[in-house]
């Protein structure tokens, strides 16, 4: 997936309400920009951390500025959490996940309890399989991905929504897109989130796919590059 271009790289002051980051550009300009995570961002939100930045012409955005990458234990690390629905999208069109090769795919299906799924894969020769995409980029120990870095109440309804699509005779994955390079494992958060952690650990047995992936990380392209085994 290509990144907006040209990025524009400086250094973080602060992000506040979630939404909204203040940081000094290379050129000495002062900008806002809008932070497309909903997370905590641990490790990802230091004063001082270099940070990449898109910027639009759109008229209609109050923020031209969003941020897209952040410079954190000696590389790049995504954080705009639209991005993994984009770089699945194209690894489905071109194959490069095997075990989510030969389907067609329809994004934001209305399923469950009021949800959508993020894609809808279908075959005529396969069950319809429902793929849940969930960004990952919290690292804090030795090359081990975790999620997620607070509480995720919403992703852990996801999970029952897939074992759901299991028990009716479909096949049910979710996909963990780990936006760095550094993680050979990952692993579900279970101190900062024990019910999340526990809702995979059931959603597993009940026969829901669990599926990692990392990217291959620059400040022109982002791709799906390998998959990295979960640790329960």
């Amino acid at each position: 997936m290509d990144l907006p271009q040209p990025l524009s790289r400086g250094q973080l002051v602060s992000r506040y309400k979630r939404f909204f980051a203040d940081v000094i550009l290379d050129d000495g300009r002062g900008v806002t920009a809008h932070v497309p995570n909903p997370g905590a961002m641990l490790g990802l939100k230091d004063a001082g951390m270099g940070v990449w930045l898109s910027f639009s012409d759109d008229p209609k955005r109050k923020l031209p500025w969003t941020l897209q990458l952040v410079e954190a234990d000696g590389g790049l690390v995504g954080v705009n959490t639209m991005t993994p629905n984009r770089l699945v999208a194209e690894a489905l069109t071109k194959g490069t996940i095997p075990e989510l090769a030969g389907y067609s795919a329809r994004p934001e299906v209305k399923y469950g309890e009021a949800s959508r799924i993020d894609f809808l894969l279908t075959d005529p020769e396969r069950p319809s399989c429902w793929l849940e995409v969930k960004n990952c980029h919290y690292r804090r120990e030795g090359t081990l991905a975790e999620f997620p870095d607070c509480v995720a109440a919403r992703s852990a309804k996801h999970l029952r929504e897939l074992e759901a699509m299991v028990a009716r005779g479909d096949r049910a994955v979710v996909l963990f897109v780990v936006q760095r390079t550094d993680c050979e494992a990952f692993s579900a958060c279970h101190d900062l989130d024990p019910v999340f952690a526990n809702a995979l650990d059931r959603a597993a047995d009940a026969g829901v796919e669990v599926l990692v992936y990392a990217c291959a990380m620059g400040t022109e392209r982002i791709a799906i590059d390998r998959r990295i085994p979960w640790r329960r």
